[in-house]
């Protein structure tokens, strides 16, 4: 019954942190863009303090892992981190959606300090939430349960944005008088809803107690040693982040491309909802297919199914029904990698402890915040400049777009990052060797060892 009432209630609470994750990662941009309507220089100069910002942020992230990791309160080690991430950074997100009236640089400075409190607490809040995962099982099926479920919550927060924003802050903006007030009360919904499905996984989950041994607090040296000490852990961020850079980057177009080169912003909410829907079948069979094929051969499969989606939907006319199929594919695909990462990285817990014994689940799945943020950071950077390159960002209309500048999107949001995403592949196939079996035997080492307690 335990079980059931931490699985739902840990999925459930990443909801609303995806929803607002959404906002701030594939949609700021364009509230800088088509709400804030920046001239392309002022969109280079914001373009480089997002990326900059990110990048300087995602170093933080192991501090706040070794932050939670010490932590140690009658709630347990993660919710106060959880509780103090989304409080603060619900404030953050509402001020970088305020029409303050600020233009060039003052503009500029608000928005930064806005922007770094905002990434800093989130990213407490992220590093909290997604490193309970492994403190409630060992048993790697009772993870990937776990983890689909919280992947399909966290996806259903995601599309709710991606399908509803454009309808949601058009309609909004027209009840309130301004596009700027349409965007500005949605982020405060969005906020809301991201506090409340938080409250379930505070009050809802119980953490085990006493089932890991009491271990000492890790200070920075320890913070070091366990990141860099552990091969796993660094082999697989790596194909984590090269997967995040073509995820990301693909997604972020997404508005960009059904307004400027298909000629029809509508149809992103319908193509969005299609994607959403084909990703959520893939997070709910994902538990059912993983009992009958190994991981390494369910990543290869995955792999391919990108791939296929990827040079359909650049080779394809502007069809929405063989765009749409190019998009299952490229999708659903995804959807596999995603929760396969999560559980490759959460295995390295207990090969991090099993070589140094400690856990750190903290300082662990500080890496997943810190490839988010430099995935996000590039996939910017990249929007940013193909916008500019491309002539989109001065366009009014699909009209105005040349064949060059088609052509100059489509590469940087397929071909890029259908080669990023397959450079993580190979890097899982030549280096991760944490398989089915050798977790067994690190499991079994731990327990005997006294590490996990038996059962």
């Amino acid at each position: 019954m335990e079980n059931k009432r931490n699985t739902y209630c840990f999925g459930l609470g990443t909801v609303g942190r995806d929803m607002f994750y959404a906002l701030e990662s594939m949609f700021l941009m364009i509230y800088l863009t088509e709400v804030l309507n920046l001239d392309d220089k002022t969109l280079l100069v914001m373009t480089g303090i997002l990326t900059a910002l990110r990048v300087f942020d995602a170093f933080n992230d192991p501090i706040a892992g070794m932050i939670v990791d010490n932590t140690r309160t009658r709630w347990g080690k993660f919710k106060p981190g959880m509780l103090i991430g989304a409080l603060a950074g619900g404030v953050c997100l509402i001020l970088m959606f305020t029409d303050t009236g600020l233009s060039g640089a003052a503009y500029a400075v608000f928005f930064t300090v806005c922007y770094l409190c905002w990434d800093l607490f989130y990213g407490l809040n992220d590093i909290a939430y997604w490193s309970m995962l492994p403190a409630l099982s060992t048993d790697q099926k009772e993870r990937e349960r776990i983890g689909a479920f919280a992947r399909i919550c966290a996806n259903v927060g995601l599309f709710t944005v991606v399908v509803g924003i454009i309808p949601a802050t058009g309609a909004l903006g027209a009840a309130l008088g301004s596009a700027k007030k349409g965007w500005f009360a949605f982020a405060l919904i969005v906020t809301g809803l991201m506090l409340a499905f938080q409250c379930l996984t505070l009050f809802g989950v119980r953490e085990k107690r006493g089932y890991f041994k009491d271990e000492e607090k890790t200070y920075l040296l320890g913070m070091f040693k366990v990141i860099f000490g552990n091969d796993q852990l660094l082999w697989v961020a790596v194909s984590m982040a090269l997967f995040m850079i073509g995820y990301t980057t693909t997604a972020n177009f997404g508005v960009h491309f059904f307004k400027y080169v298909y000629g029809d912003e509508n149809m992103y909410s319908v193509f969005a909802l299609v994607l959403g829907v084909s990703q959520l079948s893939a997070l709910v069979v994902f538990p059912v297919i993983s009992r009958r094929f190994s991981r390494k051969r369910l990543y290869t499969f995955a792999t391919i199914l990108v791939a296929a989606g990827y040079l359909t939907f650049f080779l394809a006319p502007m069809n929405i029904l063989i765009i749409g199929l190019a998009g299952v594919l490229i999708f659903v695909g995804e959807a596999f990698i995603q929760i396969l990462m999560l559980m490759f990285l959460a295995d390295t817990i207990e090969y991090g402890q099993w070589k140094s014994g400690k856990r750190n689940e903290s300082v662990t799945f500080s890496v997943q915040p810190f490839i988010n943020k430099i995935g996000g950071a590039l996939a910017n950077g990249v929007l940013g400049v193909t916008l500019v390159i491309s002539g989109i960002n001065s366009a009014e209309s699909a009209a105005d777009v040349t064949a060059r500048g088609v052509l100059v999107l489509k590469a940087a949001m397929l071909l890029l990052p259908m080669g990023i995403i397959a450079l993580g592949f190979a890097v899982y196939l030549r280096r991760f060797r944490i398989d089915e079996k050798f977790y067994a035997r690190i499991l079994g080492d731990l327990k005997q060892r006294g590490d996990i307690r038996a059962g």
